[in-house]
C-alpha cells in the first residue's frame, strides 16, 4: 500500500499544537467526567483517511483504523502472524485452487446482526465490480473470474465470481491457480466485509459514525478531520472480553516533530512515526524502551515517467540512479533508520530467494560517476545541453532533506533540478490519476510478503499504481507466468529473472528500504513491532 502523506513545517506545528492541546484536555475532561473507568488510548496517525471505506482505501493510516474497526477472515497479530480473524478454521483443497472457510458462531455486527458468509461474498463482489472504482482490486485477481469481472471482460457477471456462500457460516473461495501468499492476502483491506444493509440504505454515506457499522473490535463514534476520529470498544465484537481499551483516539499527526512533543507532554502515547533528526536525541533522553524502531517491509522510491523524454531512455534513468548515495542519505538524513536500497524488492520479503539489486552496488562512487557522465552525454546531454529534470515530492522534512541531497548528487553530473512540493492529498492523487510528471517520490508498503506486491506495480496493465507507465511486454510475460506456476521455487526464480528486468531498465530508483519507528509509552502494554507494521489496538492494554 501506499505510505501515506505526511505534511510538516516548523510554523505550521505551532498553532494545531497548541489547538491539540486544548482539545486533548477536552477530551480527557469528557471521558474523565463520563466513566472514570475508561480506558482511552491516545494514538497517533500519519493523517486523516481520505475515506474508511475499504473497498477504495490505499494508505497505511487507513490500514491502522480499518484494523480496529473491521475484522477480515484472517487478521494478522500483533506480532505479524497471520491468525484467524472472523474464520475460526479453513481448509485448503489438495490442488490449492479452492479454500473453505468457517465463521465464528458468535462473529457479530456491532447493531447485533450476525457476520454471515453472504455478507463476505457481497463484499467480495462489491470490491471487484467496476463500478465501484477500487483502485485495489487487482490484488483480488487470484480469486476466479476477479480480473474478468474487473476488467468488464465480455461475459462478465458478479455471480460468477469465484466466492460462495455454501451456508451462513460456510464460504468458499474458488482461486484461478495456487496463489501462496492468499491467505496473508485476506488481510489486508480488500478482504475487510462491509455491513451490506448499511451500504443499501445509505450508499457512499456508510462510512460516516452515524450510520456505521462495525464488525471489528471497535466501532466508529466521531470523525472531526484535522482533529481526531474517537473509537469505542464494540460491544458485540466475538472477543470482546479481552480487549482492554475502551477507547482509543486517533490524532492526526503529519508533523513528527510536534508529535513527539505531544508524546513528551504525555499527550500522545504512542506515535505513528519518528522525526528521523531527532532519534539520536529522543534515544538518549527516552531510552530504546521508547524509541521502537524495527524493520519494515517497504521501500522509498523515486518515480521515472518513462513515457516522456528522455526519461524513456534507460541510459538516462540508469544515469541518475547510479549518482545518488544511498548510503549517505541513510545515515545523514534519516538518522541510519533506514537503508541503502539497491533492489524493488526490500529485505525478509517471503516465498523469495535472492533479490535483484543494481549490478553497481559494490563499485566506487567515483566509478559510477563517470559512467554517469558518459551515459548521459551518449543521451545527448553534457556541457551546453544538461539534462533538466522536475521533481515532485509530497512535503515533509524528511523528504524535503531527501530531495535536496539526491539535487546536489545529481548536479555532480550535470543535472539541473527543480522541485514541486504539495501535500500528500494532492501529490498522491496526482499519480494516482495519471498526471504529468518527470520524476516523483513515493512509498510502498507490501501489502503481504511476497515479491509480487512489489512487482506487480510495474505490470502495464496495473492502471491504478504504475504511475511511471512502464511497459516492457518481457517483464509482463514474466509476470503472468509466474502467476501460473504452482512449484515455489520455479515461481520465484520466474519472478526473479522479472525483478533482474527492473534492476537493469530502472522504471523506478529505489533508494531506501524503510524501517517502522514508533515513540511508545512505558504504560503501553502489548506493543509489538513486526515487519508488516500491524498494531492493532485490541492487543494492546494501558496499564493505570
Amino acid at each position: 500500500m501506499r505510505e501515506f502523506h505526511r505534511q510538516s513545517g516548523i510554523r505550521r506545528a505551532v498553532r494545531p499544537l497548541a489547538l491539540a492541546s486544548g482539545l486533548f484536555l477536552a477530551l480527557a475532561v469528557t471521558f474523565v467526567g463520563a466513566a472514570m473507568a475508561q480506558v482511552v488510548f491516545h494514538r497517533g496517525n500519519d493523517g486523516d483517511p481520505e475515506t474508511l471505506d475499504s473497498h477504495k482505501t490505499s494508505t497505511v493510516s487507513e490500514a491502522h483504523l480499518l484494523r480496529d474497526l473491521s475484522e477480515g477472515l484472517v487478521i494478522h497479530h500483533i506480532n505479524g502472524e497471520v491468525v484467524p480473524g472472523v474464520a475460526e478454521s479453513w481448509t485448503m483443497a489438495q490442488d490449492g485452487k479452492s479454500y473453505a472457510f468457517k465463521l465464528r458462531a458468535n462473529a457479530k455486527w456491532s447493531n447485533g446482526d450476525p457476520v454471515t458468509a453472504g455478507d463476505f461474498v457481497f463484499s467480495f463482489r462489491r470490491m471487484v465490480n467496476p463500478e465501484t472504482g477500487a483502485k485495489y482490486a487487482n490484488i483480488l485477481y487470484p480469486i476466479r473470474n476477479a480480473e474478468k469481472i474487473n476488467k468488464a471482460g465480455e461475459g462478465a457477471k458478479l455471480e460468477d465470481l469465484g466466492v460462495k456462500a455454501i451456508d451462513d457460516r460456510t464460504l468458499e473461495i474458488s482461486l484461478e491457480r495456487p496463489t501462496p501468499y492468499f491467505l496473508e492476502l485476506l488481510t489486508h483491506q480488500t478482504g475487510l466485509p462491509v455491513h451490506p444493509a448499511s451500504v443499501q440504505k445509505f450508499g457512499k454515506d456508510f462510512v460516516k459514525p452515524e450510520n456505521w457499522v462495525s464488525n471489528g473490535a471497535y466501532t466508529l463514534k466521531e470523525f472531526v478531520p484535522n482533529s481526531h476520529i474517537r473509537l469505542e470498544k464494540n460491544k458485540a465484537f466475538h472477543d470482546a472480553t479481552n480487549v482492554k481499551i475502551d477507547t482509543v483516539i486517533y490524532y492526526p499527526t503529519p508533523d513528527f516533530s510536534a508529535a513527539a512533543r505531544r508524546f513528551q507532554a504525555g499527550e500522545l502515547q504512542m506515535t505513528s512515526d519518528i522525526p528521523a533528526d531527532q532519534v539520536q536525541q529522543l534515544r538518549e533522553k527516552l531510552g530504546k524502551d521508547q524509541v521502537r524502531i524495527s524493520p519494515y517491509l517497504g521501500t522509498y522510491f523515486l518515480i521515472i515517467n518513462t513515457a516522456k523524454k528522455p526519461f524513456d531512455d534507460i541510459r538516462v534513468r540508469r544515469a541518475l540512479s547510479l549518482v545518488i548515495d544511498r548510503e549517505f542519505i541513510a545515515e545523514e538524513i534519516w538518522g541510519g533508520t533506514m537503508l541503502p536500497a539497491y533492489g524493488v524488492i526490500p529485505p525478509n520479503i517471503g516465498n523469495y530467494g535472492e533479490r535483484a539489486e543494481a549490478d553497481f552496488k559494490g563499485t566506487s562512487p567515483l566509478d559510477r560517476e563517470d559512467e554517469a557522465k558518459k551515459l548521459l552525454a551518449a543521451a545527448g546531454f553534457g556541457p551546453g545541453m544538461p539534462l533538466r529534470v522536475q521533481l515532485r515530492y509530497n512535503t515533509t522534512d524528511n523528504n524535503r532533506r531527501t530531495v535536496i541531497a539526491i539535487a546536489e548528487q545529481w548536479k555532480a553530473i550535470g543535472v539541473e533540478t527543480s522541485f514541486i512540493n504539495t501535500d500528500g492529498k494532492t501529490h498522491f492523487a496526482l499519480l494516482r490519476d495519471g498526471g504529468d510528471f518527470d520524476i516523483a517520490r513515493y512509498g510502498w508498503i507490501g501489502d503481504y510478503s511476497d515479491p509480487q506486491n512489489f512487482l506487480f506495480l510495474f505490470q502495464s496493465d496495473n492502471t491504478g499504481f504504475n504511475s511511471g507507465k512502464y511497459n516492457n511486454p518481457q517483464f509482463d510475460a514474466l509476470m503472468k507466468q509466474g502467476a501460473e506456476e504452482i512449484d515455489i521455487a520455479k515461481r520465484a526464480a520466474i519472478l526473479r529473472e522479472a525483478d533482474a528486468i527492473l534492476a537493469a531498465e530502472v522504471p523506478w530508483i529505489p533508494v531506501l528500504y524503510y524501517s517502522s519507528k514508533n515513540l511508545v509509552s512505558p504504560k503501553v502494554q502489548g506493543f509489538q513491532q513486526n515487519l508488516r507494521g500491524a498494531l492493532p489496538t485490541r492487543f494492546m492494554s494501558l496499564k493505570p
